[in-house]
């Protein structure tokens, strides 16, 4: 087991703290806060103006840093780093990164561990250099003193807290003044860093759930039900191809390990040419391009970019699974343009962002001719004719809910 280092706490009183720094200073820095707290954009704009502050005031602060954790799907916490003279700068710990894998073996965490709200290690005398490699590192670059202090909080929030670290390079490290001080502003800091925090998880939230375009739309108060308007989109209809039989062949977690990876590739070629996803429906995804109504073609050749990508990166996918005794999955990818509606679809209570219209339901039942036709990208009359891209007609064909048969289409020299 480790030898954890004690932090040194040093309390001060109220009377000694105001002969050595006025209130109307402290006042002032919490006002700072509050203001910035309403504005800023990320919780970097107030370490930075905070020690920058205090650093005027005379506080010897060598580097300072907020910590957060983060409600994302690939991160798990971020912090935002100042260093005196340098550059702040923003760092997100992804799930698996050394940052999380070494947070055991952090100051925070300690305290976490003992219910500590607030610890002090003397680098200089070599307290917890041997415990901490940050604290190792800091000590070899000429650090002397290191504090921390942590504010919960509520438990209903999913955001547990945040963390507030000071470390100084000057002989002696922090007086007990500076640390009362720095006591006195945590919880107006530890107010705006929760309202950023909040603003950026309802953001980044809405932006996995529902795609960064419409999630803009829903914040920006596009939330009444029935709220939208007809739009022309290029339309991507990608689906699994006889996913449902590995249902009786593998575990319910192998079966979400491989909806997961295609919809991986799926997601990131649609996203690279300016696409959104806007649906997971089983093992398939409903994705869109709008189009520009003076260059309805730029739309078209970008949702037909992201479906070749799709099939040539499906194709790596499947080589490296084959690889390891796992199955190939096709995919089967539809693109149809025409006119949707896009907006609120739901009850009242529990609504869907989202396309609906005859486009889309004939982008569904084209879908089901893939299989039919041996083809793994099939195109719809007015797609193939807006993009002007070389096509080959497979024929007409009744389609169920569709009033006249359509013309199916094919990239030409593909079989």
């Amino acid at each position: 087991m480790p030898r954890w280092s004690s932090p040194s706490i040093c309390p001060i009183s109220d009377h000694k703290l105001r002969r050595s720094f006025g209130g109307s200073e402290i006042n002032n820095h919490i006002q700072w806060l509050i203001e910035h707290g309403i504005t800023a954009e990320h919780i970097g704009e107030l370490i930075a103006g905070l020690c920058d502050r205090l650093t005027a005031d005379g506080f010897p602060i060598w580097r300072g840093s907020i910590s957060m954790p983060s409600i994302h799907p690939m991160y798990g916490g971020v912090s935002a780093n100042f260093v005196r003279d340098g550059a702040t700068t923003i760092e997100n710990a992804e799930y698996g990164s050394a940052a999380v894998l070494n947070f055991e073996k952090t100051p925070i965490y300690f305290l976490l561990g003992r219910g500590e709200t607030s610890g002090r290690w003397n680098i200089a005398k070599g307290e917890g250099v041997d415990d901490y490699p940050q604290l190792a590192e800091f000590a070899h670059g000429g650090g002397t003193d290191h504090l921390v202090s942590l504010l919960e909080f509520p438990k209903e929030a999913a955001l547990r807290g945040v963390s507030l670290s000071l470390t100084s390079d000057r002989p002696g490290g922090f007086s007990d003044d500076q640390l009362a001080i720095v006591a006195k502003l945590f919880p107006a800091l530890g107010l705006a860093c929760y309202r950023i925090a909040a603003s950026k998880t309802a953001a980044d939230i809405l932006a996995v759930y529902t795609g960064a375009k419409t999630s803009a739309r829903i914040l920006a108060g596009e939330i009444q039900r029935g709220k939208g308007g007809s739009i022309n989109a290029a339309i991507l209809l990608a689906d699994l191809r006889n996913f449902t039989a590995l249902t009786e062949v593998y575990q319910p977690g192998e079966i979400a390990g491989f909806l997961d990876e295609h919809f991986e590739l799926i997601g990131r070629h649609v996203e690279d040419n300016s696409g959104e996803i806007l649906k997971f429906m089983g093992d398939s995804v409903l994705a869109i391009f709008p189009t520009d109504a003076e260059d309805p073609q730029k739309a078209c050749m970008a949702a037909l970019a992201s479906a070749r990508n799709i099939l040539e990166a499906n194709k790596v996918l499947n080589g490296q699974r084959r690889n390891d005794g796992g199955p190939d999955i096709g995919v089967d990818v539809v693109l149809h343009l025409g006119e949707v509606f896009y907006g609120n679809i739901g009850a009242r209570g529990r609504l869907d962002f989202t396309v609906i219209g005859s486009a889309v339901n004939e982008a569904s039942r084209l879908e089901k001719l893939c299989g039919t036709l041996g083809h793994h990208l099939l195109m719809s009359e007015s797609f193939a004719v807006t993009s002007a891209v070389a096509s080959e007609c497979l024929g007409s064909f009744e389609l169920r809910g569709v009033s006249k048969p359509v013309n199916v289409f094919k990239l030409a020299g593909t079989d």
